[in-house]
C-alpha cells in the first residue's frame, strides 16, 4: 500500500472518529438536558436503567471514549491503540444491537411494567399527607397538566380524591369541576415512544459511522503491522 493510500485511510479514520466523538458529545448533552428538564423520572423509579435520558448519557459517554481512542490511534499511527479501538468498537456495536433486540422483543413487558410503576406512584400520591412525597406530587401534577390527562387510566383511579391538576379549567374554582377524561398512561407511553424513536435514529446513525470506521481501521492496522509500526 503506497503512502498516499495510507494517508487517505488515516484521514478518513481520524475524521470519522472525530465526527463520531462529536455525535457522542451531542448525545450526552441532549441526555443531560432531558434529565434536568424532565418531570417524569420520580414516577418510574425502577424504570431508571432504560429511561431515555439515562440511555443517552451512558451511550454517548461510551461512544466518546471509544472514538477518542480511534482518533489517537489514527493520528499517531499506533497499532496498539488501533487494535484496542477495534475491540472496544466491536463490543460497543454488539451491545447496541443487543439493546435494540431487547426493546423489540420485550416491548410489551416494558409497557406493562411502566403502567405498574405509574399506578404505584399514583397510590403514593393518593395516600400521602399534604406535605408528604412532594417530588412525586409535583411530577404527577406536571404530567396531568402538560398532557391534559387524569390518573393512570382515568379519573376513577383517584377514588374521589382528584387533584386540581386534573381540572380542564384554570383556575379550578367553579362549583362543578370538569376533569380530563383520558388517562396518562397512553399519553406517556406515546411520549416515551417518540423519545426512543429519536434516540434510535441517533444510535442508527452512529452505528453506521462506527461500522465504516471499523472497516477502514482493518487495512490501516494491517499496513502498520507489516511496517512494524505502532508500539512506540
Amino acid at each position: 500500500m503506497n503512502r498516499s493510500c495510507v494517508n487517505c485511510l488515516k484521514t478518513m479514520v481520524v475524521n470519522l472518529n472525530f465526527l463520531c466523538w462529536l455525535c457522542g458529545g451531542f448525545v450526552v448533552g441532549f441526555g443531560e438536558f432531558q434529565m434536568m428538564h424532565s418531570k417524569y423520572a420520580s414516577l418510574i423509579t425502577s424504570f431508571w436503567p432504560i429511561y431515555p435520558a439515562n440511555t443517552l448519557v451512558v451511550t454517548g459517554t461510551i461512544v466518546m471514549c471509544v472514538c477518542y481512542m480511534g482518533v489517537l490511534g489514527g493520528m499517531r499511527e499506533n497499532r496498539c491503540m488501533l487494535i484496542t479501538f477495534f475491540i472496544l468498537l466491536v463490543i460497543l456495536m454488539l451491545v447496541e444491537l443487543a439493546m435494540a433486540l431487547v426493546f423489540l422483543i420485550y416491548s410489551r413487558e416494558i409497557d406493562s411494567f411502566f403502567e405498574k410503576e405509574l399506578m404505584q406512584s399514583l397510590e403514593i400520591y393518593r395516600q400521602s399527607g399534604p406535605e408528604g412525597n412532594k417530588t412525586i406530587k409535583d411530577d404527577f401534577d406536571a404530567v396531568q397538566h402538560l398532557f391534559r390527562c387524569c390518573g393512570v387510566h382515568g379519573q376513577a383511579d383517584w377514588k374521589g380524591n382528584i387533584p386540581i391538576s386534573c381540572c380542564t379549567k384554570d383556575p379550578c374554582n367553579i362549583p362543578f369541576h370538569t376533569y380530563w377524561k383520558e388517562g396518562c398512561v397512553d399519553k406517556l407511553k406515546n411520549w416515551f415512544a417518540s423519545n426512543y424513536l429519536s434516540t434510535g435514529a441517533g444510535v442508527v446513525t452512529m452505528f453506521i459511522i462506527q461500522f465504516i470506521c471499523l472497516s477502514i481501521s482493518i487495512p490501516l492496522f494491517c499496513h502498520f503491522k507489516r511496517r512494524g509500526l505502532g508500539y512506540q
